[in-house]
């Protein structure tokens, strides 16, 4: 078995001359709960991951051991890629020639919405190999094209790097993630699409939490909120304010959860419900999942963060009542990709009260959902190495499972 992330810990702890109560002291968590999470029997929620990274002076892909270059990546093939888009995104504004004239730009615009369909359901795998030829042909338009024309090639292409941002995160390639979003900064300046460029710094702002700096993410989205109320034609809000506005919400909701700061996230999930009510459903404005389903998603991963996991699945647990149920089911017609992440979270809260059977079962849900979402997911790598650790009995297909997921 690879290493896990408790070994991570362990190993950059010692490089820093740290006992197991000094980085408990350090990330606000006891030293029993550091030493659970050391020796695998039970794994730290991301906030935790975050804090840890932090408090080891490393960043989170450390403890994640990414970008992974083993099993799943390399069986699927979509690693051959990643050079290819480092030379695109390194010679965005002075492109390399085309052996042959870009398509018209209507047909890149429909494989690109085909693209983001792909990005938004989590088929990375048949993704990936569309993006670099995609990219290059958008810019050369863009570069070559005036007025409207110009404007909306701009559009498609920050899409496009939205999606390689996407697919370098999943991979674990974070310096070309954080490039993938500077492009799409760039592009979307240029597209002239207000709500384009707010998603664009909501992006920055995804970015900043994954890594800590929470202070800075809060300030930009907290802006990015009255960014949007400005956009209003005249107080008059779109749908598609309100999802932007709402998915904003979520997103601060998440900050403030895992920054130790649950009244805050609380406040932000009314908030969001509000406009989800008022939205009228599930929505993929700008490609921000958002609305009803997404909210209730969202306060099951607050709750998941701030370790309250009890709580999380005993909410999962009062929904599904409510449909006649046992567990809340997820309405058809969801991004794959935010239902597998769902399945994924609620996976790790039934191994943390114990429950291995359910969590299996959950990452099983989250494999059907969104395979090759699942395949890449760091949290369905620790889930799965802990379950085999824990698996006494010697679970053929829990020990198949992990193998998928590169364990």
């Amino acid at each position: 078995m690879n290493s896990t992330i408790g070994e991570r810990i362990r190993e950059h702890r010692k490089i820093r001359h740290l006992t197991v109560r000094e980085l408990a002291r350090r990330v606000d968590t006891s030293e029993s709960a550091m030493e659970k999470y050391e020796a695998g029997s039970r794994n730290p929620a991301p906030g935790m991951v975050v804090r840890i990274a932090t408090a080891l002076s490393i960043g989170p892909e450390r403890l994640l051991g990414q970008p992974y270059v083993n099993g799943a990546e390399s069986e699927d093939g979509v690693q051959i890629v990643i050079p290819a888009l480092r030379r695109i995104m390194l010679t965005y504004n002075s492109p390399d020639d085309l052996d042959a004239a870009p398509r018209p730009l209507p047909v890149l615009a429909a494989e690109m919405e085909q693209v983001a369909r792909m990005r938004q359901n989590g088929a990375y795998v048949p993704m990936a190999p569309l993006l670099p030829g995609l990219l290059s042909e958008l810019t050369h338009v863009a570069f070559t094209s005036v007025g409207r024309e110009q404007a909306r090639a701009y559009g498609w292409l920050a899409r496009g790097y939205r999606a390689a941002n996407s697919l370098s995160h999943k991979l674990g390639y974070h310096d070309l993630s954080l490039t993938a979003i500077d492009r799409v900064h760039w592009a979307a300046d240029r597209s002239g699409e207000p709500l384009l460029q707010v998603t664009a710094a909501y992006l920055r702002a995804g970015a900043m939490l994954r890594t800590g700096s929470f202070a800075s993410a809060r300030r930009i989205l907290t802006e990015l909120v009255d960014e949007v109320e400005r956009l209003a034609p005249e107080q008059c809000h779109t749908k598609a304010h309100l999802a932007v506005t709402g998915a904003l919400y979520l997103k601060l909701a998440i900050l403030e959860a895992r920054d130790g700061q649950p009244d805050r996230s609380a406040q932000y999930l009314a908030e969001a419900r509000v406009l989800a009510a008022w939205v009228g459903g599930d929505t993929d404005h700008m490609e921000l999942s958002f609305g009803p389903s997404n909210v209730r998603i969202h306060e099951i991963a607050g709750l998941i963060d701030t370790g309250d996991t009890e709580q999380a699945l005993a909410r999962l647990h009062q929904w599904g009542e409510e449909q006649g149920a046992e567990e809340w089911t997820l309405p058809a017609g969801l991004a794959s990709e935010r239902s597998s992440h769902h399945h994924i979270d609620v996976a790790s809260a039934r191994l943390a009260q114990g429950d291995r059977d359910r969590a299996f079962r959950s990452l099983k849900r989250a494999r059907a959902v969104a395979p090759n979402h699942a395949r890449f997911h760091p949290t369905v790598r620790t889930t799965a190495a802990t379950l085999v650790r824990l698996d006494r009995g010697g679970s053929d297909e829990v020990a198949s499972f992990a193998k998928w997921a590169g364990v």
